[in-house]
């Protein structure tokens, strides 16, 4: 955790940006990088009768963190997007909360 499901990126792009994309989110969030997830997300899209690109979306999924982490790591996330020569992209946040998240049947909140 934090888990980060991207769409409308290749996978030969993430590829490029997950070293270090992973790297500066982990010194952000002062966890381990292996904390991390990237999920790529496979879709076709459709606009009036065609097949089109993908708009870039990145899903966060992860424990609260606060609001200038999150503004922090939106900004990481759209720098590291941008650096592939996407010229935007939308990041949005799913917060869990560490009672409702089970790890083998345990609550994070008994940890």
């Amino acid at each position: 955790m934090p888990h980060l499901i991207i769409r409308g990126v290749s996978v030969e792009q993430v590829k490029t940006i997950s070293t270090t994309l992973v790297q500066e989110l982990a010194d952000l969030c002062a966890c381990g990088t292996d904390n991390f997830t990237l999920e790529l997300v496979h879709s076709t899209y459709v606009f009036d009768g065609n097949e089109v690109p993908g708009y870039p979306l990145i899903e966060v999924k992860w424990f609260e963190r606060g609001q200038e982490i999150q503004n922090q790591f939106a900004s990481i996330v759209s720098k590291q997007i941008q650096a592939l020569g996407i010229p935007e992209a939308e990041v949005a946040f799913s917060t869990f909360l560490e009672s409702a998240y089970y790890l083998n049947g345990k609550s994070f909140a008994s940890s």
